[in-house]
């Protein structure tokens, strides 16, 4: 029971030091990880051995590709791609639908793109398309950020899915993570989807733009010709499609039935279907989206930009990983396995930590990030240890990060003030919509385990 409770503090310290007193997540859970070396008596020999190793371990393991995933968002931010591959999506789904439209934008666009700057980047397209439709803002702007956030959460290249996958031992089953994510992300934003429609006539008092230049009153095709000539729709889904092709179709070459036979052509499907190989052809795909004068310059700025972004995740991911190896070298490990097994808790565990920790410190990525490196020793425990229970734990988690997005997240502050949304209209819908939306994807999981497991 000691050994519980030292982990309830560890946790509450975490939380506490990262929201209120804003410490960064990396050094919060760095210095979890040491004191809880101490805390749980662990030999002085082999503590900091323990966290080094881990730390090591999982940047070697995950580094490269959460490095390589970022890099291909960075350039499609940068190049106009976003905006091309909204540009196809309204071509074909037409401005009848306008929340579908929107909520459909933010799915594709946030697999390799941060919602943050998605939301950034697509907020003026959803101006144009409100103007157009004669609906409250309210709703496409319910229907831009949870279906930004959906794929954000659950689908790996996006880091916060990516990292735990690593943290967990499944980063070689990411094709069965994307295919599974990808639907259980779908129906969660399709269930904002119809909160978001019943805001559609919705009244409210917008705040005054901030400039005469905000994004908000920018006019759509001012910020579309502001990138130049847009690449093509092919060209533009390309990074994204290719690698996440390349990962399916690996993962299931190196099925047990061979069903690629076996030769050449499955062992080349492997390689190319590694992640790291993947997302490097993703890239090569993405540097043909940079035009004009100055394309080398400009791919190193982008390059750049993207080890800047990349950086606090990794140092994240690494002391997260190093806090979870620390609880697995603990007496905590027997204690849960001999309290948990019989519990029946199963994939509840990892979705309320998860939804705990998002809800207490605003960060998704820290709540997905710190999630795995806790539950990774409780798999055994809770029934998980199976290939399909870990990637099913690492879907719960992705769920339980998006309970609920408030005043301590990013996110809830760009799209409530690009949107010019108040506050308290801003709790009202926006937090409760990615609620629902959490809870929805977690049920979708629930569904997904009775059939798998």
């Amino acid at each position: 029971m000691i050994d519980l409770l030292i982990l309830i503090l560890l946790v509450a310290g975490i939380v506490l030091v990262t929201a209120r007193w804003k410490v960064s997540p990396f050094l919060a859970l760095l210095g979890a990880a040491l004191l809880g070396t101490f805390l749980y008596r662990l030999p002085i020999a082999e503590s900091v051995t323990t966290v080094t190793q881990a730390f090591g371990n999982t940047l070697g393991n995950i580094g490269l590709v959460i490095i390589f995933g970022t890099m291909i968002g960075v350039i499609l931010e940068r190049s106009g791609a976003a905006i091309a591959m909204a540009d196809a999506i309204i071509k074909v789904i037409g401005n009848r639908f306008p929340n579908l439209t929107m909520t459909l934008i933010g799915y594709v666009v946030s697999v390799p793109v941060f919602c943050d700057s998605g939301y950034v980047i697509l907020n003026s397209l959803r101006k144009a398309i409100t103007a157009r439709a004669g609906i409250s803002a309210l709703a496409t702007s319910t229907a831009l950020m949870t279906g930004l956030f959906a794929t954000h959460t659950l689908v790996p290249p996006t880091p916060g899915p990516l990292a735990a996958a690593g943290e967990l031992g499944v980063a070689e089953d990411l094709g069965l993570i994307i295919g599974l994510g990808l639907v259980v992300s779908l129906v969660s934003a399709l269930a904002a989807l119809l909160f978001a429609t019943r805001l559609s006539s919705k009244e409210f008092a917008a705040l005054p733009a901030e400039r005469d230049d905000d994004l908000e009153v920018q006019d759509y095709e001012e910020l579309r010709a502001s990138y130049g000539k847009l690449p093509s729709a092919f060209m533009a889904f390309l990074p994204i499609v290719l690698p996440l092709l390349l990962i399916c179709l690996g993962s299931v070459a190196k099925l047990p039935n061979a069903p690629f036979g076996e030769g050449v052509v499955t062992d080349a499907l492997v390689f190319l279907g590694t992640p790291v190989i993947a997302l490097i052809l993703g890239l090569i795909a993405a540097v043909f989206l940079i035009s004009g004068d100055g394309r080398m310059a400009r791919f190193n700025e982008d390059i750049t930009e993207a080890i800047r972004v990349a950086a606090p995740i990794l140092l994240i991911t690494g002391a997260g990983a190093a806090f979870g190896a620390v609880l697995n070298a603990s007496p905590l490990t027997d204690f849960l396995a001999e309290n948990i097994a019989g519990m029946g808790l199963g994939l509840l565990v990892p979705f309320l930590i998860s939804a705990a920790l998002k809800t207490a410190q605003g960060s998704s990525t820290v709540a997905i990030v710190t999630t795995a490196a806790m539950i990774a020793p409780m798999l055994g425990s809770l029934g998980l240890e199976s290939t399909e229970g870990t990637v099913l734990a690492v879907l719960a988690v992705g769920a339980g990060a998006m309970v609920v997005s408030h005043a301590n997240d990013s996110f809830f502050w760009v799209v409530s003030q690009l949107s010019r949304i108040p506050v308290g209209t801003a709790y009202r819908t926006l937090t409760v919509a990615t609620a629902i939306q959490g809870v929805v994807a977690f049920l979708v999981v629930l569904g997904l385990a009775a059939i798998m497991l």
